[in-house]
């Protein structure tokens, strides 16, 4: 199949849709409103309707978020004359909240002649902390049993925004400033990275709701309006989505298959090494000939490092063809805590939160779930 969806695909699906009575819920009157009557304060393009069926899924993946419910870990101890600095358990906010927690996690280095650190894992964590080090004249190397494309930031969906990062009723007061900071810096990082080289995009997102839904519903909007742009909560006549609510505004969008790879060549340009080797222990652990190691490895710290508050929460996503009509996200507008992110390698479908669940073969009716939904709340707009 094209990566790219053709018009003709598009029209004969859409024909179909008119044709089965799928789009009835629709919004009529004697004015019938185009895809160019709403305004796209980012692109200027006008609204698509994606092309979403079981027919267009072209692949399901399933992943495990660290998740700790008093929030990730950032600190640093002596082991074994070892300096052991941990830097895990960021639940559904990894990619988000990489800079920001690896350059916390970089601040606890020690002052030594010997200037060599060991790294654990290699995903969105582990990249990112290994190439602050590099920064900092640090030579590094990397230790994980899995690569990109085979690590868990792979499968994450990428939007830059601290979702089920934590439980608001078990985190502290230290944990609070830590995670604020972490923020802050790594949105300041990410957004110098924004543009094709590196996969990371200004992205227009929609939140749909059958009931009224305002900036301040969404925690981070409230308390941080400044790291999303053009907040405006929609009225009916100013979006083409069914749902009668609407609130929009701007996040980067991260894409893992660009971006990932991006930092494992600029780890190894600035000669850094990945070394394919999965720790067994802990004993392992501090046998590495590094004085500095730190602790990436997200879910494995739980049986690593004793670490028996880490929860796995399995998330489940569908991808259709990609399509450069689509350039805009949309969250909710049906059952389950539904999302559509436009990438390069396809549209992604996600809208599953299964805490304590590990089983990593795809559920057949998960993903007719997501994609039936995500089909629906297509068929509904109003072009």
């Amino acid at each position: 199949m094209s990566r790219l969806l053709t018009r003709r695909a598009w029209l004969r699906l859409a024909g179909t849709a008119v044709a089965g009575g799928i789009i009835a819920g629709c919004s009529t009157g004697p004015l019938r409103r185009t895809a160019a009557d709403y305004r796209r304060p980012l692109s200027g393009l006008p609204f698509a309707r994606p092309l979403i069926s079981m027919e267009h899924v072209i692949r399901t993946r399933v992943g495990l978020r660290p998740f700790r419910p008093a929030g990730f870990v950032v600190r640093a101890e002596r082991m074994a004359e070892k300096v052991l600095i941990h830097n895990y358990g960021h639940g559904g906010g990894g990619i988000t909240l990489s800079w920001g927690s690896s350059a916390l996690a970089v601040r606890e280095l020690p002052d030594l002649a010997d200037r060599r650190a060991a790294v654990l894992g290699c995903g969105v964590m582990g990249l990112s902390t290994a190439r602050l080090l590099q920064q900092r004249g640090w030579q590094v190397t990397i230790y994980a049993r899995e690569l990109p494309p085979h690590t868990t930031s792979d499968v994450a969906g990428g939007q830059w925004a601290p979702t089920s990062v934590y439980r608001a009723d078990q985190v502290s007061e230290a944990f609070n400033g830590q995670f604020a900071e972490a923020l802050q810096l790594s949105h300041r990082t990410f957004s110098a990275l924004a543009g094709d080289h590196y996969g990371v995009h200004w992205r227009e997102n929609y939140y749909l709701s059958r009931q009224p839904t305002r900036a301040r519903d969404y925690y981070y909007l409230d308390r941080w309006p400044e790291l999303f742009p053009s907040i405006a909560e929609l009225s009916p006549d100013e979006h083409p989505f069914a749902a009668p609510y609407a609130l929009r505004h701007l996040s980067l969008l991260i894409e893992p298959a660009i971006y990932l790879p991006r930092l494992m060549q600029e780890l190894r340009e600035a000669g850094g090494s990945i070394v394919e080797r999965g720790m067994r222990s802990l004993d392992e652990v501090l046998a590495l000939d590094q004085p500095v190691i730190f602790n990436c490895t997200g879910l494995g710290a739980r049986e690593l490092f004793g670490d028996d508050t880490l929860v796995p929460v399995r998330g489940q996503l569908a991808f259709v063809a990609a399509d450069d009509r689509i350039d805009y996200i949309t969250h909710g507008s049906g059952a389950g805590l539904l999302y559509m992110f436009p990438r390069a390698d396809g549209i992604l479908l996600g809208g599953s939160y299964e805490p304590g669940a590990t089983h990593l073969e795809p559920d057949d009716d998960t993903t007719r779930r997501i994609v039936g939904e995500h089909a629906r709340m297509a068929a509904a707009m109003r072009l």
